[in-house]
């Protein structure tokens, strides 16, 4: 502890000392069963003498206080020692002095309590000093550099402290859950037109794709390694929906796309719907930046899964009134399918695209074609 401390605390002790009664009752507030004294030194530190009276106060001369000082600097570097060294935030150690040199006037005992510095910002230490029974004194100092009061951390300070703390929790988590959501639309490649399986022509905004699932992803190599692999759960809907007045039927086996014969009845919508449950395998690479935030976000990898339901839906108006017609049935589509898939992203955005390798219906029974679905993925819900 610098010898200005030394010096100004036994000053300011000493003078204090020689307060008349009325005047140390003038320090007291209604609230508080004691005196209180706080002295601020040009060093940052801050005094504070809780006394019971002025008598009180005028016994602190026998303490020796300013040989009290040399040995606090002493007590507080091996506190600041502990709590750099420690695992917790901050350390608390207790010292009794006058049990080791009993006989000295020296204080019944000395707890310091240490944090562990911050980033721009020294240790923070808070000492008290237990003279006697109801008497003690508070000191506490600050590592800061400037000569102005202790104040609240400014944005600098903050922003470092989350990027931080975020960086922790990236090594931290070696694995983790997300919530994914798929917002995208579906397309027919590869189509083999004849006869029997004509050519099949969507309506580009009406057949939409949404999945949704559970992404549980291990990073692979160690801490902060960008190599993570990923597979979980998904629910996906997939929609096929036909332009101009055509509608799926099955006929006699086959799934075909036919025009409606009767041409009073105009189709609003008229689409073939699949709801199935798919599982992928997905080896990424996520690029983050110095703060720690995602940059680049690469990710391939397949997928299998399996049909659990299917249906047409038909709306139209015929005659002045609104009819919604569903029809639940396989409509000769796969069961099993299976595919590869793809993510790119930065900084938190998304897309994704599905290749379904396998028929979307099976041979012979309908449309020879296979689908591919791509989109825009909400993950780390």
């Amino acid at each position: 502890m610098p010898t200005v401390f030394r010096s100004l605390f036994f000053a300011a002790v000493v003078s204090l000392a020689g307060l008349s009664s009325a005047q140390a009752r003038t320090l007291r507030t209604p609230e508080a069963p004691t005196d209180t004294v706080v002295i601020r030194l040009p060093n940052q530190a801050i005094l504070t003498l809780m006394v019971r009276d002025a008598a009180q106060l005028r016994e602190l001369k026998k303490y020796h206080l300013d040989s009290l000082t040399t040995r606090l600097a002493g007590y507080i570097n091996r506190a600041e020692t502990a709590a750099k060294t420690g695992t917790s935030s901050q350390v608390t150690m207790d010292f009794y002095p006058a049990q080791d040199q009993p006989g000295q006037n020296l204080p019944e005992q000395i707890r310091i309590t240490t944090h562990k510095p911050t980033a721009g910002v020294g240790p923070s230490n808070k000492v008290e000093v237990f003279l006697e029974k109801n008497l003690h004194i508070t000191v506490n100092t600050d590592g800061k550099k400037n000569d102005q009061p202790r104040s609240e951390p400014s944005r600098e300070e903050r922003q470092a402290k989350r990027d931080s703390t975020r960086c922790a929790k990236i090594e931290k988590d070696d694995a983790n859950v997300d919530l994914i959501i798929d917002f995208g639309l579906n397309a027919l490649v590869n189509q083999k037109t004849s006869a029997t399986s004509p050519n099949v022509d969507l309506r580009t905004e009406g057949s939409r794709y949404f999945n949704i699932g559970f992404n549980y992803a291990q990073r692979l190599g160690g801490k902060r390694s960008p190599v993570v692999l990923s597979v979980g759960p998904e629910f996906a809907f997939n929609n096929y929906m036909l332009n101009d007045n055509n509608k799926w039927v099955n006929d006699n086996g086959v799934t075909r796309v036919v025009l409606e014969a009767d041409p009073t009845r105009q189709y609003e919508k008229t689409k073939l719907a699949t709801a199935s449950i798919n599982l992928p395998l997905m080896l990424n690479l996520k690029l983050h930046d110095k703060q720690c935030h995602e940059t680049l976000h690469l990710g391939v990898g397949g997928f299998v899964g399996y049909r659990l339901k299917s249906w047409t839906k038909l709306k139209y108006t015929y005659e002045g009134t609104t009819y919604k017609d569903k029809d639940r049935g396989s409509y000769n589509l796969e069961d099993f399918q299976y595919g590869l898939q793809g993510i790119l992203g930065y900084r938190g955005f998304e897309l994704f695209a599905k290749y379904n390798m396998n028929q979307l219906f099976k041979e012979n029974q309908g449309p020879n074609t296979q689908v591919v679905s791509f989109g825009v993925r909400i993950a780390g819900i």
